[in-house]
């Protein structure tokens, strides 16, 4: 092969595997950002800044969520024993999807101690796709419950998505729940198929016969007292 169809044969192929790679590339965005938390918490008011951090992992039919937290935010007043904070939170949907999300996570598995900003765990949950398109990921509402209260933590900075997600819905999926009444329980349609129609018109030549045949009698009862008045 000469010189200048080799370098045009390598040329081809190394743009096709740059198609290659560019269609292999995963269908997801993800940013850290940060998020300035309100926190209204048994002693009063506090904020705080953490960077947020969301991934998604194909799992099944959905998506295993994460969402991460690279700062402590809020704190106690008193040392927190291992186990006695319980952490959740919500995420805000948006793009081809609507609505939250919740993810949850284990306690604090060593003692938080006193005026000492509080580091979340690791908080998961699972997204099943409702609709197909790019969905968003945003930090919603944190809400950490210790020692029998309750402190709820707002972003209050309009966050932009920490993750996108390009996600395709199950199928048979659909945005609602239809409800017909007077239905079959099991959802099955009135059938109208052959079927149907050879048992209506069964029914139809039954109840004709038995037209016919109330008819006969009483045409014969008729003639009968007819012929008794001569």
């Amino acid at each position: 092969m000469s010189y200048p169809k080799r370098t045009a044969a390598l040329a081809s192929v190394a743009a096709l595997a740059g198609s290659a790679v560019l269609m292999a590339a995963p269908a997801a965005h993800a940013a850290v950002v940060n998020v300035n938390y309100q926190c209204k918490t048994p002693i009063g008011d506090k904020s705080a800044v953490s960077p947020i951090d969301i991934k998604g992992v194909k799992s099944g039919s959905g998506y295993k969520v994460t969402m991460s937290w690279q700062k402590g935010v809020s704190s106690s007043p008193v040392d927190l024993g291992k186990g006695a904070m319980n952490p959740s939170a919500t995420i805000k949907l948006g793009g081809a999807d609507s609505g939250t999300m919740s993810v949850t996570g284990p306690a604090n598995q060593a003692v938080v101690p006193a005026n000492t900003p509080i580091k979340i765990n690791d908080l998961t949950g699972t997204y099943t796709p409702k609709k197909s398109g790019k969905v968003t990921f945003t930090a919603g509402v944190l809400t950490i419950k210790a020692l029998g209260t309750t402190t709820t933590c707002t972003p209050t900075n309009s966050p932009g998505a920490s993750l996108t997600l390009d996600v395709t819905a199950a199928s048979g999926s659909s945005g609602g729940t239809r409800s017909d009444s007077g239905s079959d329980p099991s959802g099955a349609l009135p059938q109208t198929g052959p079927e149907d129609s050879v048992i209506a018109l069964g029914t139809l030549g039954g109840t004709v016969l038995l037209a016919g045949a109330a008819g006969t009698l009483w045409l014969t009862r008729r003639n009968q007292a007819a012929r008794a008045r001569r």
